[in-house]
């Protein structure tokens, strides 16, 4: 199953993020000239977009493209709300902040607003917006070919045993692409940029103060702006953290998917093995020890021919079933959907289908708000002869399941201009306000990551460990304590005395 509360920085780069039915490229005059003059009012309207809930809100918020010259051009950022529905303990507004790059908040929002009402008892408005870059809000292109929006391609996979020069020319070919038509629009997609985005929405709801709830990605978001507006913060809540470490960032959680598919592959190995799969005809193997060995055995076999597939012009690579592998680590609701594609490539008179993320590329505005984010956030090691290779070499020895492309060449490397702006470091400076949800075994966000962004909160944060695969935790595995926990927060502002552990 993915959702777009689960658009961490792998899925991000591994699943196209639904757009909105309206997307603005531009704002009118009139609004770029009022983007950095104060908080604009909102002409809320019912939204438009496809899957858009009863209920649910739409408007355009003028903001500065660039806030260090908040007079000059301006963009648009789409936001939403649902309002709630017991004004009488109405808290406040609860902004929903979407995991990516590139996931969307108005999407999200419709997904999950009726659960978070009910948690919630319909206490909070429930707010969200589409980052620059992506949905309805202002959206840029970097013109690329299809081939170069696929999946399995912008994740830089490397080639059969362990080749990158495929990897280096197609990095070189996105970066050069970006720079030559994405422009300022472009360069302005970053995280600090989104909190700005965030704050400037929260000004235009009339509230004082943002209660929070973050996944993925979103919690990175959701911490910058804790560390950079502490005293408009109310209840903060971060499910699924990655390491904060400034120096690295989006670099260092990219890294950090070798191990973590290592940790959390045995979840599904159990669950393909165990034999109440064979009646459902998904069971893999006998023993949950024989499902590693299968899996590599039949990417290095489909490396050397790859499947026809039901997707004319799209075959089943090695790289492909890796991909879907990583991406059904994310949650056991995809377990069925890996076994099945294992099935259908072992077996000759079978035509191996595509999940539909594998099938066709990602929108060029997709795949530019993705490349942006994390190109323009931090600053990536340029391609020096043989690091990158020795790099990719090593990772695939100590982590085949990921076969190097954690640590391979992105376009990133090859981009000219360095950051705007360094990364923000997290702090325990603030008021203590800050719950925190993770999962044992998370594929793209591992617990030692996570581990490191409870050190940067120190005495700001309570850390809730649910004994759990997947990511995502908060009204997403059916663990009562955890799902307990985060709602007593929201709803009482009552945290954990210390970090706490839920048990699976």
């Amino acid at each position: 199953m993915t959702t777009y509360r689960h658009r961490g920085l792998a899925i991000a780069l591994s699943l196209a993020a639904a757009t909105t039915a309206l997307t603005a490229t531009a704002v009118p005059a009139a609004q770029a000239r009022s983007a950095g003059t104060g908080a604009p009012a909102l002409d809320w309207k019912p939204c438009a977009f496809d899957g858009a809930v009863s209920g649910q809100e739409c408007a355009s918020l003028p903001v500065p493209l660039d806030y260090a010259h908040p007079q000059g051009p301006g963009i648009s950022v789409a936001v939403s709300r649902l309002r709630g529905q017991n004004p009488d303990k109405r808290r406040g507004a609860l902004l929903v902040i979407p995991g990516g790059p590139g996931g969307s908040g108005l999407r999200q929002l419709a997904e999950q607003g009726a659960a978070l009402r009910t948690e919630t008892g319909g206490a909070y408005d429930l707010v969200s917006l589409d980052p620059r870059g992506v949905g309805a809000s202002t959206t840029a292109s970097c013109g690329l070919s299809a081939d170069d929006r696929m999946l399995v391609n912008l994740r830089s996979w490397p080639g059969p045993g362990g080749d990158i020069s495929e990897n280096v020319a197609r990095s070189r070919r996105v970066a050069e692409a970006c720079e030559r038509n994405g422009g300022a629009v472009l360069r302005s997609f970053t995280s600090r940029n989104e909190v700005r985005d965030i704050d400037r929405f929260r000004q235009a709801l009339g509230e004082r103060k943002l209660s929070a709830y973050g996944v993925s990605y979103g919690t990175y978001v959701g911490a910058v702006y804790a560390q950079t507006y502490p005293q408009h913060t109310d209840r903060w809540v971060l499910d699924s953290s990655g390491d904060p470490d400034p120096r690295r960032v989006e670099r260092g959680w990219l890294a950090n998917m070798a191990p973590a598919a290592d940790i959390r592959f045995p979840d599904f190995a159990a669950w393909a093995s165990d034999p109440d799969r064979e009646a459902e005809g998904l069971r893999l193997a006998q023993h949950a020890a024989d499902v590693r060995p299968l899996v590599l055995d039949l990417a290095a076999k489909l490396d050397a021919r790859p499947r026809r597939t039901t997707t004319d012009g799209v075959a089943l690579t090695g790289n492909q079933l890796r991909q879907a592998l990583q991406m059904a680590l994310y949650s056991d609701a995809s377990f069925p959907m890996l076994a099945r594609l294992i099935h259908q490539a072992q077996d000759p008179k079978a035509t191996p289908v595509l999940p539909a993320a594998l099938a066709q590329p990602l929108s060029d505005q997709d795949a530019a708000a993705t490349v942006a984010v994390i190109c323009n956030d931090v600053s990536w090691p340029k391609p020096v002869p043989g690091s990158y290779e020795r790099a990719v070499a090593a990772d695939r020895v100590r982590h085949p399941l990921t076969a190097g492309s954690p640590v391979n060449i992105v376009p990133c490397a090859f981009f000219k201009d360095a950051p705007a702006e360094k990364p923000v470091r997290i702090t325990g400076d603030g008021p203590s306000n800050v719950l925190m949800i993770q999962g044992l075994r998370d594929p793209s966000t591992p617990y030692f990551g996570s581990l490191k962004m409870r050190q940067a909160w120190g005495g700001r944060a309570r850390l809730v460990t649910v004994d759990h695969g997947g990511h995502g935790m908060y009204l997403d595995n059916g663990n009562a304590c955890g799902d307990r926990a985060v709602t007593t927060y929201l709803t009482t502002g009552e945290r954990p005395a210390k970090d706490t552990y839920c048990a699976s």
